[in-house]
């Protein structure tokens, strides 16, 4: 079997520098806005997720962060007083070194989105921001957290703020009043974005945790990506569960991709999972399928709805579909080598890399992130980009990731980050994982690698 003339694709997709996006030349300043306790964390960490998933390099700067290693032991909320000058004074200069950074990260990590997260209550610590991006040609987007329901704001105490190192040994009533303390002083100076002042800048402004938004001035697509973002994530208790499909013929003969029947033992999978799924009481589960058999089969057996995703279909191997990886390093040796150079980035001729799959599945998480309790039956490519997008693995992690056969991972966002929770069922299946070639020479040319040892899908 003959290649397609190619060549010169296959190169340049494994030259990873050169294949890295970069959406535009003028990156943006993502400012947080909102009083303490309003979730600005919350969205700044989960939107950086994102970001970095899809491909967008994006980096947090705490303010808070720099004022702990400028105070190293915090006193209490008097600190945050307006009329308190001194501490006034470390507040402004701790800021101006997140700027500082922000540029640096901008000109030497080539970095395209940076997210100022601090309270940014005031219009004059606004206008700063404002002033420096327009000088260094820098775009605003503005993030406001809005919200007056008692119950998520004292949550987000519980669960956040008096667990943060400026309560380190506290007593919790104490450390809770002292933040309740800090709110009420941000509250006599705080200045909303105004609709009508504000009218020029980009903003989007978030109401109790996503029960209603107002959106304004949105300049390019990456700020749209992160509306449409912002305008499907939720705070509800949830969890997701995500599996394998069972065993397949395939896989016991080693034969990538295709479109095969369950095995012996991944029927008896398959009925394990509708037990051990039926034993964890989940309300209003929702069930996901890919279009291929081995899903569709492993699903069939939980004796439930569920819903096909063509996005769910595991990677494709183009012309490599259906072989073993002798055939493959028989026939195509070239390949062997140029993957092992950048897996994340290499595609298969006439097939998908893992950079095509996150671009797949960004539906999937829109959507995973509006739902609430979801199973997904799916396939290894495509379980490692989600674990890579919840438990923020960077892009050459991505493709290493554990996914064995016959094992239920159990995902619950938690503040800050993800649980995961693994779940063997104890049906044995092969072993489908390859570890990261240990000798793998990312600089050097594919044909001077042609006998490199194959590594799995």
């Amino acid at each position: 079997m003959e290649l397609p003339q190619i060549e010169h694709v296959r190169r340049r997709r494994c030259d990873s520098a050169a294949s890295r996006p970069t959406f535009c030349n003028s990156p943006t300043v993502l400012v947080m806005v909102g009083l303490p306790a309003r979730g600005k964390t919350y969205i700044s960490k989960k939107l950086t997720r994102y970001l970095n998933w899809i491909g967008v390099p994006t980096k947090v700067f705490n303010v808070g962060q720099y004022r702990r290693e400028a105070v190293q032991t915090y006193q209490n909320y008097e600190f945050f007083r307006p009329d308190n000058e001194e501490a006034m004074s470390i507040r402004k200069a701790c800021a101006s070194a997140a700027l500082k950074d922000v540029a640096s990260y901008f000109t030497k990590e080539h970095g395209q989105v940076a997210v100022f997260d601090a309270t940014n209550t005031t219009r004059e610590r606004r206008a700063v921001i404002l002033s420096f991006a327009r000088e260094r040609g820098y775009k605003v987007f503005f993030v406001e957290s809005i919200c007056d329901d008692p119950d998520i704001i004292a949550e987000n105490i519980r669960q956040v703020k008096i667990g943060s190192p400026d309560y380190v040994d506290r007593d919790k009533d104490e450390a809770n009043q002292d933040f309740l303390q800090r709110i009420e002083v941000y509250k006599t100076c705080y200045v909303p974005i105004d609709d009508e002042k504000d009218r020029k800048h980009s903003y989007i402004k978030i109401f109790n945790v996503g029960t209603r938004y107002l959106v304004n001035q949105v300049q390019d697509h990456i700020q749209s990506r992160i509306v449409y973002y912002l305008m499907n994530i939720h705070v509800a208790p949830r969890s997701i569960y995500l599996s394998r499909h069972g065993e397949s013929e395939f896989n016991l003969i080693g034969r990538i991709g295709g479109d095969t029947a369950l095995s012996p033992r991944g029927q008896k999978y398959a009925s394990a999972l509708a037990t051990f799924i039926k034993s964890q009481n989940i309300k209003d589960l929702k069930v996901w399928t890919s279009h291929m058999r081995r899903t569709i089969q492993t699903a069939e057996a939980l004796g439930v709805q569920y819903e096909q995703w063509k996005a769910l279909n595991e990677i494709d191997a183009g012309v490599c579909e259906e072989l073993t990886y002798e055939e493959i390093q028989e026939k195509f040796p070239e390949e062997f080598a140029m993957r092992d150079q950048d897996k994340y980035r290499y595609r298969y001729p006439k097939g998908e890399s893992y950079e095509d799959l996150v671009h797949r599945l960004e539906p999937v998480i829109m959507e995973l992130e509006r739902q609430e309790n979801v199973l997904l039956i799916c396939h290894q490519a495509i379980l490692r980009c989600l674990l890579a997008y919840y438990l923020d693995k960077p892009a050459d992690e991505l493709p290493y990731q554990r996914c064995p056969l016959h094992t239920v991972l159990k995902l619950t966002p938690i503040a800050y980050g993800c649980k995961i929770e693994s779940f063997y069922l104890n049906i044995e299946a092969v072993c489908t994982h390859r570890e990261r070639p240990m000798n793998v020479d990312t600089n050097r040319k594919p044909e001077d690698a042609l006998q490199t040892v194959p590594d799995h899908i």
